[in-house]
C-alpha cells in the first residue's frame, strides 16, 4: 500500500501542475481578450490603429522602431496588442482600456532606448506607437513650435530650417530620435552649453493622464509639468506633443 500511494504521487503532482499552468494561461488570455474587446468598443478608436498578433503586418510594424538588434528574436516577449493613435483620442482610449485590465502600457516614440524598455515586458502589455502622431508646426514670428510625440529630430530640424535660416532647437544629434522620449528624458545635444537641453525650452505639454483626462501645463500643475521635462519615458503620463 506504502509503494503504491507513492508511486501516484508524481503523477498527481504533475496533474496539478498542468491545471495551475492551464488556469494562469486562461486568465491572461481572458484579459487580454477584455483589453481587445475595450478597444474594439470604443468610438473613438479606429480598427485601423490596432495591430494584433493575427495581422500580417504585426511583426513588420513591432519590428520597425527596433533599434537594438539583441531584441529582435523569437525569444523577446511580444506585445499582445500594437496601437498606432492618429488622434490624441486613440491615446485615450487606450490608457482607459489598459489599466481596467491590468495591461502594462509602453509607449514608444523613436525606439531609441538602449535596454528596449519602450517595446518588451515581462508582463502583458501592448505598445502605444507614436509614429504616426508626428505633425510639426513652426511659427517663428513667435519663436515657437508645436511638436508631436512621434516627430524625429531629423524632421524638426528640417521643418525649422525651411522656415528660417536663422533659427534652431537645441536636440541631440542622432536625427532618428523620437522627439517624445527625446524630450522626456532631458534632450541632450551640442547646443546644450549655451542654450541649455531641450526641456530647458519647453514651454507646455499636451498629455494623457493615468485617468485618461488629456491634460496641458496649466492643468496637470508645476510638478507634473517638471516631472515629464527628465523624467523618463511614461514615468508619468502619455507625452502626446
Amino acid at each position: 500500500m506504502k509503494d503504491s500511494n507513492s508511486a501516484t504521487l508524481p503523477l498527481v503532482t504533475i496533474v496539478l501542475f498542468l491545471s495551475l499552468s492551464w488556469r494562469a494561461t486562461s486568465d491572461s488570455s481572458s484579459q487580454v481578450d477584455k483589453f481587445l474587446q475595450c478597444l474594439a468598443n470604443s468610438s473613438a478608436l479606429m480598427l485601423e490603429s490596432i495591430y494584433t498578433p493575427s495581422n500580417s503586418s504585426f511583426e513588420s510594424a513591432l519590428q520597425a522602431y527596433i533599434r537594438n538588434h539583441r531584441f529582435l528574436t523569437p525569444e523577446t516577449p511580444k506585445p499582445v496588442a500594437i496601437v498606432a493613435p492618429t488622434h490624441v483620442s486613440h491615446v485615450q482610449a487606450t490608457v482607459v482600456c489598459a489599466k481596467d485590465n491590468g495591461v502594462q502600457i509602453k509607449v514608444r516614440s523613436g525606439g531609441h532606448d538602449y535596454e528596449g524598455l519602450s517595446y518588451r515586458s515581462n508582463v502583458t502589455f501592448v505598445i502605444l506607437d507614436m509614429f504616426t502622431l508626428r505633425s510639426i508646426d513652426v511659427d517663428v514670428d513667435n519663436e515657437v513650435a508645436f511638436v508631436q510625440a512621434g516627430a524625429t529630430i531629423g524632421e524638426l530640424y528640417y521643418k525649422i530650417a525651411n522656415e528660417s535660416k536663422d533659427h534652431a532647437y537645441p536636440a541631440g544629434v542622432c536625427l532618428s530620435l523620437g522627439t517624445g522620449g527625446h524630450f522626456n528624458s532631458g534632450g541632450y545635444g551640442n547646443m546644450m552649453r549655451k542654450y541649455g537641453l531641450s526641456v530647458d525650452n519647453i514651454l507646455d505639454a499636451q498629455v494623457v493622464g493615468a485617468d485618461g483626462n488629456i491634460l496641458d501645463q496649466a492643468s496637470m500643475g508645476e510638478d507634473l509639468f517638471w516631472a515629464i521635462r527628465g523624467g523618463g519615458g511614461a514615468s508619468f503620463a502619455v507625452i502626446v506633443s
